[in-house]
Parts: structure tokens; C-alpha cells; sequence
């Protein structure tokens, strides 16, 4: 999309928390296939509490990038980026770093400061980069979450907004940045048949569930203080529920975009405990930093309504978990049954009708189902998907895309402020106020409550293909 609205480009990229485990999973990786194909040629300074020299720091990088999945693959790329590299190590509440900092960034007038960092230190770091002036002309990247709560949301604009513009506060959620997250919103308004369809009249109920086989992979303190709902729903899934039901963006730009998915938040009912199922995986308590007593949730199913002239009357449904049968995330968009049953299998017995299957990972596919007739002189059918594989080859990483539009001053792929605020409204009433969270074994698709939300009908489990009968 023609981003009318951009700041321009950074000339120096700036990221604290240089030595976290983030920086080495994902962002040295990310800035070395930038270099490799020529999106990056400016300063990057790493600022750590560590102490360590500017040898030990690329060293850092180099093992980081050789431990991913194609490693060092282009020795000169590897060199450039090396090369481009500076450490500041400090305290980031001593003023020292900041003047060590200012040194390292030189004649740079428009750095990109990237916080990857814990969110208890947003406040100190900010107030510090305005008290010594490294914030006129700069921007900020922050990482997600983006406060636990509508009050900490609210308290965390404050903090970014009293130092920086916001056409300069860049919230980065990774999951904006999946090609296939990207494609909803491409396959929505660049398809013109599916806009008659797209509304109450044809829609019957919309099915996402982000599901995951793997449990908590030794983060059980980091989880037992989020759990799913903040953790996925309320960020990953509320994105996706955003693209597929927000309204034509009035023109090409990242504020026509922000603005529709802003109001559909806006438009969400908030929820209430009997609009969710709380799960939790057998074993979880057992995991390394988890309380002995933990009610926290691997597991969130919830019903969702859109009080929009677009979307009333058709509710949302949203699930996901950790330990679970599989691990994939889909979206069905179920349509309603023709309005005369002129045939008698017209009501299929599993409970699908026709729909639209996005299938975001593993291996995407978008495909319609349909009915078609079986051989014979009886008037009976069958159900088929026509499907459209979309995998692309050698396509950009979440981190790679997002941290190039961020110093490209690109702001569509990020979420906005007031979307954050409003969609922490609509889950902020059953943070507190909820049943308890029913265990469930491990291999299953999460506890049984969860299948009485959706009835009538049934949840699509994400596998090999479209919906089958029990």
C-alpha cells in the first residue's frame, strides 16, 4: 500500500536489551538477512547492562546467527553487518550511558531506538533518552505486551507520548508481520466477490483458534504472570478478528487502515465470565517458576460479538492453548445454509455448511468449500474445498519486515495507541472476574466446557484439512 503518511528513514538503529535473549533469537538474525539483501546500511548500536567489550558483542551476534536454521550462509553479509555494529554497556538509569551513547551515535539526527527490554523499564529509559536530548528527531520501537491491563495500556501511552510524537511510537506485535496475517488483508479487499457476502446476511459465525502441541518451554514464570489471554488472544487473535471485520479503508495509507481496525475494537461488546472457557494443561504446576496453587490459564476459548451493522448478530469464536493435539492456526468463516433445503443433505450432518478456510500456519492454504453432487441418479452431495496454497518462497521474516518499515518510518504493519486502549476494554472486565481454569490432558484440544461455548455446532480443529465429520 502507498504509505502517504511515512516519518522517513532512520539513520541509526538503536536497540537496548542487546544482549537479552530476544536480541539473539531474533533480532541479530533479522538485521543480517537485511544486510544480505541490501535493506540496512546504518549504524547499529547495541546498549546492554553487560559488561563487554565491542569484540565480545559481534562475537554475540555471529554465534546468535549461526545457531538459526541456515546459519552464516554469506560470509561478506556477515562482515557488513559486523562492521556497521557499536556497544554501549551501562546502567540504564546512569546518565553516563546516554553520553556514551550520544558519542557512539555520532552525527546520526534520526535514530530508531528499539526497546526490547522488560516493560518496567520503559519509563526509565525514556525519561533518560529525553533528558539528554536523544529523543528530538528519533523514534521508538517497543515491544509488545503493551501494558496487562487497560490501566497499565493507558499509563504506557503516557510514558511513550511524553517524549515522542505519535507518528514516531512504532508498537511492534511480530505477528502483524506474518505474510500470512498480511494476506487477509490483501485477499479481503482485493477480491471483489467476497464483499456481498462478507457481512450478517451470509455469515453465520467465524471460527480462530491458534493452537500449539508444545507446553511452556522452561517460561513457566514468564507465563504463570501473563497466561493465554493476554499472552495470545488478546493481542494475536484480536489483530486477525480486526482484518477480517473491518470496513474498506477510505484510501491507501496506514491511517485509513489503523483508523477501520481501531473502530472495530471499538464496536467489540465487552466480554463477561460466561463469554469464556479458562483451561489449564495437566502438569503445568509441575513446570520450573510456576506456583504450586496457579490458576493461570494455558488455555482461553472465548465468544466475541461485533456490535457493528457489518457483523451484529454473528458471533466470534476465539480459542487457543498451549499442549494441545496439534499445532496450527486457522480461521473458518462459516456461511449460512441456503434459505430453502431444496435438497435433503442441504444441512450437512457435521454441522459445516459452505466456508472459507484460512489456514495461517504451518504450510498456508486458502480455500473455499463447496457441494457438489455425487454420481447417480439421486440428488446427493458432498462437500470440497477448492484450495489455493500460499506459501511463498524466500519471503521476508516477521522481525525482518517490521524492523525495516519501522526504520523506514512505515507505520501499517503497527498497531496504534487508541486500538491498544480499546481492545485492552473489551477483555479488561474478565481479567479478574472469571471461573476458575479447568485442567485438561495434555494431546487434547483443551477442556470440554470449551466445546458447550460454540454449540450449536462445533470447533474446527486446525490439521491436514477443511472440517470432517465426528
Amino acid at each position: 500500500m502507498d504509505e502517504t503518511e511515512d516519518i522517513g528513514a532512520a539513520d541509526a538503529f538503536v536497540f537496548f536489551g542487546a544482549s537479552g535473549d530476544l536480541a539473539q533469537k531474533k533480532i541479530f538474525p533479522a538485521l543480517y538477512r537485511m544486510v544480505k539483501r541490501g535493506a540496512l546500511d546504518i549504524p547499529v548500536i547495541g546498549v546492554a547492562s553487560a559488561r563487554r567489550d565491542l569484540v565480545q558483542f559481534r562475537e554475540l551476534a555471529r554465534e546468535s546467527i549461526a545457531r538459526t536454521d541456515t546459519g552464516i550462509d554469506d560470509a561478506a553479509a556477515m562482515d557488513r553487518l559486523l562492521a556497521l555494529m557499536a556497544y554501549v554497556g551501562g546502567d540504564y538509569s546512569d546518565r553516563g550511558t546516554y553520553e556514551s551513547l550520544r558519542r557512539a551515535l555520532g552525527g546520526a539526527t534520526r535514530p530508531a531506538h528499539y526497546l526490547a527490554i522488560p516493560p518496567s523499564l520503559f519509563g526509565t529509559v525514556i525519561e533518560e533518552l529525553e533528558c539528554n536530548g536523544l529523543a528530538r528527531g528519533a523514534r521508538v520501537i517497543v515491544e509488545k505486551p503493551f501494558g496487562r491491563d487497560l490501566a497499565s495500556a493507558r499509563e504506557l501511552n503516557g510514558i511513550l507520548r511524553s517524549a515522542f510524537p505519535e507518528s514516531s511510537i512504532f508498537l511492534i506485535d511480530h505477528y502483524l508481520g506474518k505474510e500470512e496475517i498480511m494476506n487477509l488483508l490483501y485477499f479481503r479487499f482485493a477480491n471483489s466477490f467476497l464483499e456481498p457476502i462478507w457481512n450478517r446476511n451470509y455469515v453465520s459465525r467465524v471460527q480462530i483458534t491458534l493452537a500449539e502441541q508444545f507446553g511452556v518451554q522452561g517460561r513457566g514464570a514468564f507465563y504463570d504472570a501473563t497466561g493465554c489471554l493476554r499472552d495470545v488472544i488478546e493481542n494475536h487473535l484480536f489483530q486477525i478478528v480486526a482484518l477480517l471485520a473491518m470496513e474498506p479503508p477510505a484510501y491507501q495509507g496506514m491511517g485509513a487502515v489503523q483508523t477501520e481496525k481501531f473502530k472495530v475494537f471499538r464496536a467489540m461488546r465487552p466480554l463477561t465470565s460466561a463469554d469464556m472457557v479458562r483451561g489449564q494443561f495437566e502438569g503445568y504446576r509441575d513446570e520450573a517458576g510456576v506456583a504450586e496453587d496457579s490458576d493461570v490459564e494455558t488455555f482461553c476459548a472465548l465468544r466475541l460479538h461485533i456490535d457493528s451493522w457489518r457483523w451484529a448478530g454473528v458471533p466470534w469464536y476465539l480459542r487457543s492453548g498451549k499442549a494441545l493435539a496439534a499445532t496450527g492456526t486457522e480461521v473458518l468463516v462459516e456461511l449460512k445454509p441456503p434459505p430453502q433445503p431444496l435438497f435433503t443433505d442441504s444441512a450437512p450432518p457435521d454441522g459445516f455448511t459452505n466456508y472459507l478456510r484460512f489456514r495461517i500456519a504451518p504450510n498456508p492454504v486458502i480455500a473455499l468449500a463447496a457441494r457438489v453432487k455425487r454420481s447417480g441418479e439421486e440428488f446427493v452431495g458432498t462437500q470440497r474445498e477448492l484450495s489455493l496454497l500460499n506459501a511463498q518462497p524466500d519471503q521476508e521474516q516477521p522481525y525482518e519486515r517490521l524492523l525495516g518499515d519501522a526504520l523506514a518510518g512505515k507505520g501499517a504493519l503497527f498497531t496504534r495507541e487508541d486500538a491498544v486502549e480499546a481492545a485492552w476494554a473489551v477483555v479488561d472486565p474478565v481479567l479478574e472476574a472469571h471461573g476458575s481454569a479447568i485442567p485438561y490432558p495434555q494431546g487434547s484440544w483443551g477442556p470440554a466446557a470449551a466445546d458447550a461455548l460454540i454449540e450449536p455446532g462445533r470447533w474446527h480443529n486446525p490439521g491436514k484439512g477443511g472440517p470432517r465429520p465426528d
